[in-house]
């Protein structure tokens, strides 16, 4: 007897599902309406709490050959330059937590993920397949694809990312909220800037309704780097064609100081997305009824303040093959999507909350950014760590 799991969507979390569920036993078959697996955007950061997940799937090797492992984050002020705190990454993270921090190209590590589920047996794995609906039927359910197919499984998985047609389907709840911010995304080669620009930490700079972070890639040969200013763009954000002008995140960052207007005039070119997401997930029906769960951005879509967005799209993956392993006779698909979701939305809804929480932080102006620069002086490490995230569900 096997379970029959049908995905919908082929980013980083339907691949990180594909995979738990193949390795706990499951027949999978992923639907991805593009026509390649291809990941748009840049770099991620995963910390411990992720990366044991991936270690536990014997993806170490793979993840060593592509990924960089910062020694360190540390966070400057964004307009007089100065250091205000540091958290060690590198050995003090395994020490901690058993697991190292590391910051990834998001193309990367989802062909990682693709090439450890093209190796397993009893998947299937389709391109050019836009899912358009479902019907549950009594112990099955079905999906509608947009070549006219049919097809029937056990479970579905949504894993069609911030504008979800099947979350619209199951909660009928509307588009994600527009947050007001701006993220200007761009990866360099190291070896194009100057010495003084290359690094291999994570950097943060904090500033009045702004903030930038920058970061190591594949293997630290390329400098991913992400600026957030607050804004607002005209036209439809689903069809948004993510050009960015560079004069307008100059103009954004012109009062900045000089290394760090240094580094944006030294980008080439940026990508421009406008940042969307939901409120905290509120209860467990919210990411699972019947023969249907949510997964990933399509469950709890955040801002990426605390950068856990794939980090929680990856945990919840592996809470997923760990239930969806356990189908016999008395515990059925829908008992256990079930208890998935009620092991995964609590630790969602939180991190949702301090994804917020942080971006109000990092953006603080006046007196409350002396406080908070005065805070990370004094408490540095304790305020940038997070036993809680890290540690794991």
């Amino acid at each position: 007897m096997h379970t029959d799991v049908l995905i919908a969507g082929g980013g980083i979390g339907g691949l990180a599902a594909g995979l738990a569920c193949s390795r706990a036993g499951c027949h999978v078959r992923l639907y991805e309406r593009a026509d390649t697996f291809a990941e748009v955007g840049a770099g991620i950061q995963m910390g411990p709490n992720v990366m044991r997940v991936l270690q536990r799937w014997e993806l170490d090797t793979a993840l060593r050959q592509v990924a960089a492992f910062p020694g360190r984050l540390q966070v400057h002020h964004a307009l007089s330059g100065v250091e205000l705190g540091v958290l060690p990454l590198g050995q003090t993270m395994v020490q901690r937590y058993g697991a190292p921090y590391a910051t990834i190209h998001r193309a990367d590590l989802q062909q990682l993920l693709l090439q450890a589920l093209q190796q397993r047996e009893a998947v299937w794995l389709h391109t050019g397949k836009t899912v358009h609906r479902y019907v549950e039927t009594k112990g099955a359910v079905g999906l509608s694809l947009s070549d006219g197919l049919d097809v029937e499984g056990d479970a579905l998985i949504a894993a069609d990312g911030l504008w979800s047609r099947l979350r619209q389907q199951l909660l009928a709840d509307g588009p994600p909220r527009v947050a007001g911010h701006l993220a200007y995304r761009a990866m360099v080669p190291q070896a194009s800037l100057p010495a003084a620009m290359r690094s291999q930490q994570v950097t943060a700079w904090l500033g009045p309704r702004l903030h930038v972070v920058a970061y190591p890639v594949r293997g630290g040969e390329w400098l991913n780097v992400v600026a957030i200013v607050h804004g607002h763009v005209q036209g439809g954000l689903e069809d948004w064609d993510h050009g960015a002008n560079a004069s307008d995140l100059q103009a954004a960052l012109a009062h900045t100081c000089s290394e760090l207007r240094d580094l944006i005039a030294a980008v080439p070119a940026w990508r421009l997305w406008v940042l969307c997401d939901r409120p905290p997930v509120s209860s467990v029906d919210q990411m699972a009824r019947g023969h249907v769960a949510l997964l990933g951005d399509a469950a709890h879509p955040m801002r990426p303040y605390l950068a856990q967005g794939a980090g929680m799209a990856i945990e919840d993956a592996a809470e997923l093959g760990r239930q969806v392993g356990l189908v016999d006779g008395v515990l059925d698909v829908p008992t256990l999507l079930r208890r998935y979701a009620l092991n995964r939305w609590q630790r969602n809804a939180r991190v949702q909350a301090r994804s917020l929480r942080n971006g109000g932080i990092f953006h603080l102006e006046g007196p409350m950014a002396w406080a908070r620069d005065a805070s990370l002086r004094l408490l540095g490490e304790r305020l940038l760590d997070v036993p809680w995230l890290y540690q794991g569900p």
